[in-house]
């Protein structure tokens, strides 16, 4: 029996979180085609029969002094030490520059075994895979190098043999049965995010987070109570969020209700969702200590 621990690293737009709730089989991480949809540390957990694999999906790592980026950039710097193996996704359709080479030297730091992999296999021409080989392989000549699609779950298969290659023997840390360690708050917050950037575009989907002010569950009636706020900068984005006649509002309530409801099956659900404004709540150190801690 094998167990470890793996920490998925790439920059953003890499594919991370698809590729994770891929191989966990369930929906661990929000995914959005915005960049730096992921904040925090999200841990998926696969298990078969060789062993336990729990992997953490971070955030994008971006170049940029704006105080939300540090905390995201140390939240993956952070992941790094604290894992037995680290998964390197590089999106194949861009070229490696400046961030592509920090984010390797910073993997090269940890001193972990390392697994390669160019995401996005299904939208690369031959150019591509070969620019994305060579950098891989000029970084890392004694690493893996795998070629995937986390979209379509093409090459996940080869991903997984080459990770339980390098993982060490040990008892499962979660039972077999779970696929993430998120708790319930967090899962649900998220969902809103992420429904919330779906309906948003440009910069917008940056200038919201989620908190859940208050759940109730009532075992008898088996019965969920949650109120939850979508917290922006501005007084003017709220406008945006809610949209006219409170169509957007509404919308987002609608697909957020039926993803949180399938968490709490047998029960019913009411889902309270309002809007306020947070001003500069993405250069607060409080507020920001307060999501990427709390």
């Amino acid at each position: 029996m094998k167990s470890a621990t793996v920490s998925v690293i790439g920059r953003p737009s890499a594919g991370k979180s698809t590729l994770v709730n891929t191989i966990t089989g369930m929906k661990v991480s929000i995914t959005s085609p915005t960049p730096q949809t992921t904040r925090n540390k999200i841990r998926g957990i696969y298990t078969d029969s060789r062993g336990q694999l729990v992997f953490t999906d971070t955030p994008g790592f971006h170049l940029s002094d704006k105080e939300i980026n540090k905390r995201m950039q140390d939240v993956t710097v952070s992941s790094l030490s604290d894992s037995d193996m680290i998964l390197y996704l590089i999106d194949g359709t861009r070229k490696p520059g400046k961030e592509e080479e920090t984010v390797s030297d910073l993997i090269l730091k940890a001193g972990v075994p390392v697994v390669a992999v160019i995401n996005k296999k299904d939208i690369l021409s031959a150019a591509q895979v070969d620019e994305a080989k060579s950098f891989l392989s000029e970084r890392f000549p004694s690493s893996p190098v795998l070629l995937a699609s986390g979209k379509d779950d093409d090459g996940v298969d080869e991903i997984l043999i080459e990770l339980f290659k390098y993982a060490p023997e040990g008892e499962l840390m979660y039972d077999e049965s779970m696929y993430t360690d998120q708790d319930l708050e967090f899962r649900i917050s998220e969902i809103i995010r992420e429904k919330t950037i779906s309906s948003l575009s440009e910069e917008l989907p940056h200038a919201i987070y989620v908190e859940i002010e208050d759940m109730e569950y009532s075992e008898e009636e088996k019965h969920v109570w949650i109120r939850a706020v979508i917290n922006t900068e501005r007084d003017g984005q709220k406008g945006i969020i809610v949209g006219r006649g409170g169509e957007n509002i509404k919308r987002i309530r609608k697909e957020s209700f039926r993803e949180i409801r399938q968490i709490f099956p047998g029960s019913t659900l009411t889902l309270d969702l309002r809007v306020k404004a947070d001003p500069k709540w993405r250069t607060s150190k409080k507020t920001l200590s307060r999501i990427f801690n709390g």
